[in-house]
């Protein structure tokens, strides 16, 4: 019996030595100090002994016994410990390993990036944001701006009508009555927002655009004032290469009235298919704000005066980018989205 004690000590020792993991340990504990293990069945056997014999080989059989115990528990902390320090390994951040790009990066839309240009320079120059309904009153949208039922304006503007008083804006112009009637002058507004008008999508034009306007209320406002204000916009956001020009126009609610062009973007006022070979470009309407609209909001006409221009987002994009057709800016097209 004391041969096979030393039998199950060597075999239990090489056994484990090779332990890699809890399973090989475990099984190896089974195999000699389970109830079928090699130790027990040595401990069993005693009973048939001689009474001296059966004393030394349980004495060295329960040395072995706490030996082995005390050996397989300090490797199943080993493995414990070990196990932990490839986990940590497996999980530590290698904060010099460049990074993986998990998706493709978002772009902004061409309207988006015109947008900003126009309204970062606005607010350089010292106008504050200002917005206003997209649904909006029929008074503000045509009567206070000098359109009174029955002008010839109202019908160029081929308006949406939600009923008798109530339209979907066909320009962004009612939040310049919402200024004048909220706001304690002298102050400056920039005014960006969706409007609507009835009309078929074609290369220049559609149902649903963008605009952006600007008024600017103080007091002996004169069209120089006007002129340099829009000189200093275009510079900014065209590039100070670019030329301007002003011509008369005519809107209800400015006199005078003027639209501005700027140098062709595209052939540098050469003459191309884009300006049509004239070299210019229109790109927005302006002038000095009739007195009728300032003293329909209340305010005095000869104490206050006023200027105002509005532009089209989607066209400042088209003149930017080289966008031949207007509809792309609005339907999405992932090919042409990326390109921005």
């Amino acid at each position: 019996m004391l041969e096979r004690l030393k039998e199950i000590r060597l075999e239990a020792a090489e056994r484990l030595e090779a332990c890699k993991d809890e399973a090989e340990l475990e099984a190896l504990n089974v195999s000699v100090l389970g109830r079928s293990g090699a130790l027990t069945e040595v401990l069993r056997a005693m009973g048939a002994m001689h009474k001296t014999k059966r004393a030394e080989v349980g004495q060295a059989a329960n040395a072995l016994k706490r030996e082995l115990e005390e050996k397989i528990a300090a490797k199943r902390k080993a493995l414990s410990l070990r196990l932990a320090e490839l986990k940590l390994l497996k999980e530590t951040l290698d904060i010099t390993e460049p990074g993986r790009l998990l998706c493709k990066r978002g772009r902004l839309h061409p309207m988006t990036l015109a947008y900003r240009e126009i309204r970062d320079a606005l607010v350089g120059m010292g106008f504050i944001p200002f917005d206003g309904p997209e649904v909006e009153l029929d008074e503000y949208c045509f009567t206070l701006l000098n359109i009174p039922p029955g002008h010839p304006a109202r019908d160029v503007q081929d308006t949406f009508y939600i009923n008798e008083s109530v339209v979907l804006r066909p320009h962004t112009s009612p939040c310049q009555i919402r200024s004048l009637k909220q706001l304690e002058p002298p102050f400056r507004v920039v005014i960006p927002g969706r409007c609507f008008r009835v009309d078929e999508p074609d290369a220049s034009h559609s149902p649903v655009f963008m605009q952006m306007e600007g008024l600017v209320v103080d007091r002996h406002i004169t069209l120089s004032d006007l002129k340099g204000t829009l000189e200093t916009f275009a510079h900014a956001v065209f590039g100070e290469d670019v030329k301007t020009r002003f011509r008369p126009s005519y809107f209800p609610f400015t006199e005078p009235s003027a639209e501005m062009d700027i140098s062709c973007t595209i052939c540098k006022g050469k003459g191309c298919r884009v300006c049509k070979g004239s070299g210019w470009l229109e790109i927005l309407g302006s002038g000095v704000t009739n007195p009728h609209v300032i003293e329909n909001c209340g305010l005095d006409p000869h104490e206050w005066s006023a200027f105002a221009f509005g532009l089209g987002v989607d066209r400042v994009a088209s003149l930017k980018y080289g966008i031949p057709d207007i509809r792309l800016q609005y339907e999405n097209d992932a090919r042409f989205l990326s390109q921005f």
